[in-house]
């Protein structure tokens, strides 16, 4: 085994849309600790939703930047498991990405400012015998116990400038208005968007303005805030997340559910 550089234990953060009640998880783990049992595995969301690479790519990116530098992100939501696409390590300027070729981790990757991209080809990193269709276990994990214990991601295969860009599309941007997506609701019902600040600032928007979001024949106003005190019971307000993200949300009160919006559905945001 080899010896990590640097000071502290390795660090694996997991991902998938395994869920809890079937054994998936812990396999991997298993894996996990018995290539590199120093190893400390935090899980980030074991409830990604069967197959859907956005939301895990959503929550990876959310996630990622809490956790130190020469960190090993781990994620796991596969659909193409046992196909063509190929098995993937992404460096960063801060840290390592394993997972399938499917965009899953480029949104994370790229704000960390990705270094090189390998294919997992060499048949060291991996289990001896690999399943067609548990790669989490046979492929995937056993490569981020090898990162995670000092291996370089030079070693797992070649190196690849062609791999799946990011499953987020960009905002769509006019002089009038901003088309956007909403990539995410969370357990409170606040509506995470792929809009950024630099996006109202394109309307000439800014805290305290009234905006209109748009979707289908509906128009909803909604004030920019900078915390939900700012909002008055029920009101609907745009907020910049914690991650980044403006948020549609509503004060104590489930916005996703108030206004029939969820994820996967178009914004259009134009100044009131």
């Amino acid at each position: 085994m080899r010896v990590r550089a640097g000071s502290g234990l390795p660090l694996v953060s997991l991902l998938t849309d395994f869920g809890l009640v079937d054994p998936f998880v812990a396999e991997m783990k298993a894996v996990i600790l018995s290539i590199c049992p120093e190893a400390r595995i935090v899980d980030v969301s074991h409830g990604v939703a069967e197959f859907d690479v956005r939301m895990g790519a959503f929550l990876l990116a959310e996630a990622a930047a809490s956790f130190p530098a020469g960190t090993v992100h781990l994620a796991v939501v596969d659909p193409g498991v046992g196909s063509s696409r190929r098995p993937i390590v992404v460096k960063t300027k801060r840290s390592t990405y394993v997972g399938p070729d499917n965009g899953l981790l480029i949104p994370s990757a790229t704000m960390e400012g990705i270094v090189g991209v390998f294919e997992i080809s060499s048949p060291s990193m991996t289990r001896r015998e690999v399943s067609s269709t548990f790669h989490g276990r046979d492929v995937f994990a056993p490569t981020a116990a090898h990162i995670a214990c000092g291996h370089s991601p030079d070693e797992c295969g070649p190196s690849i400038r062609d791999c799946v860009p990011s499953p987020f599309p960009d905002p769509v941007v006019d002089d009038e208005t901003v088309t956007c997506e909403v990539l995410h609701a969370d357990r409170f019902g606040n509506l995470a968007t792929n809009l950024t600040h630099a996006h109202l600032k394109h309307l000439h928007a800014k805290v305290g303005h009234e905006i209109t979001l748009s979707t289908g024949r509906r128009r909803i106003h909604a004030r920019i805030v900078k915390t939900f005190s700012d909002l008055h019971g029920n009101q609907v307000g745009l907020i910049l997340g914690s991650h980044g993200f403006l948020e549609v949300v509503c004060r104590e009160s489930n916005a996703a559910k108030r206004l029939r919006i969820r994820r996967g559905n178009v914004l259009r945001v134009s100044g009131s």
